[in-house]
């Protein structure tokens, strides 16, 4: 009679292990570190062909012993790129770029999400489009440079396929300006 394969105990180990590992690459494989600071899920959405603006989402942790400040960005698929908030302002949302820079106190996540703090990815050289990472340097008054990817979802995404790690929430219904 022939003999039949089972798998053994290393086997199963072996597979388990890779299964972990796999399991694990995107939560990972998606966050910086510069110095004391963490990036975590840069991320941004599909843009619609004719788009000349696109937003960039991400989270920072400063986990050092002085404050930071993210001071610009820049990325080749922009003509510029700048730091914004957005923030109710007498019952109408509002825009407006922080020319200082955005503050990252120490022990503190700051989140760039919808509604809230974002890049601001100004006259695109080309749409954003879905499952294309676009390139962004980062520069921060302490910390130095660096360059991350954000992951681009969907024009519908409310938050970055990684789960709700400080990403982003829907934003605000309502009307807006921009504050420039």
């Amino acid at each position: 009679m022939p003999r039949i394969a089972r798998p053994g105990r290393a086997a199963a180990a072996l597979s388990l292990a890779f299964a972990l590992v796999v399991a694990a690459l995107p939560a990972s494989a998606h966050d910086y570190t510069l110095g004391d600071l963490k990036i975590g899920h840069p991320w941004s959405r599909a843009t619609p062909p004719s788009a000349k603006v696109g937003a960039g989402y991400l989270s920072i942790a400063n986990r050092g012993g002085a404050p930071d400040r993210l001071v610009s960005a820049v990325s080749s698929v922009a003509g510029r790129v700048e730091i914004h908030e957005m923030k109710m302002d007498a019952g109408v949302m509002r825009m407006r770029e922080l020319a200082q820079g955005l503050a990252l106190p120490v022990g503190e996540t700051v989140a760039l999400r919808p509604g809230g703090y974002h890049l601001m990815l100004m006259d695109l050289r080309a749409p954003l489009r879905e499952g294309t990472p676009v390139p962004v340097t980062l520069v921060f008054e302490r910390a130095g440079r660096i360059e991350v990817e954000l992951k681009v979802e969907a024009p519908t995404a409310r938050q970055s396929g990684h789960g709700d790690h400080g990403a982003g929430h829907a934003a605000p219904a309502g009307p807006h300006k921009h504050g420039h």
